[in-house]
């Protein structure tokens, strides 16, 4: 018996490439385990507050590290990004934006939006 070498492969990663709406819900997803870490360090913060003088010194000079700056800042665009996919949510919920070309666009002013956000917010603060 011959065996078909000709025969189609399953998609996979190396010779599927995942459109950009599968991209950005996966990173939803993501952005959301990301959000609840996020909240865990708040709470943690916000109990170094609570524990008093010597708890808050310690829990300051660790948040004045170069690294706990990038994972807030990672928190905040996690949280925009989140915020932003969300509404995009809400107009599926109402029924818009299911044609392909318009799920891309949206997809793009999503990353935008949330991008700006992030930015904005880094100038405020």
């Amino acid at each position: 018996m011959a065996t078909n070498t000709n025969r189609p492969t399953s998609p996979h990663l190396q010779i599927y490439k995942l459109p950009l709406t599968g991209i950005i819900s996966i990173s939803h997803r993501m952005t959301g385990v990301l959000l609840t870490l996020g909240l865990v360090l708040f709470v943690l913060m916000i109990s170094a507050v609570a524990g008093g003088s010597e708890s808050y010194s310690a829990m300051q000079a660790m948040m004045n590290t170069w690294l706990a700056k990038l994972v807030l800042w990672g928190f905040i665009y996690a949280l925009f990004f989140h915020l932003c996919h969300g509404v995009r949510h809400l107009l599926w919920d109402a029924g818009q934006s299911f044609d392909k070309e318009t799920l891309n666009r949206y997809a793009v002013v999503e990353l935008a939006s949330s991008l700006l956000l992030t930015l904005l917010t880094w100038l405020i603060f």
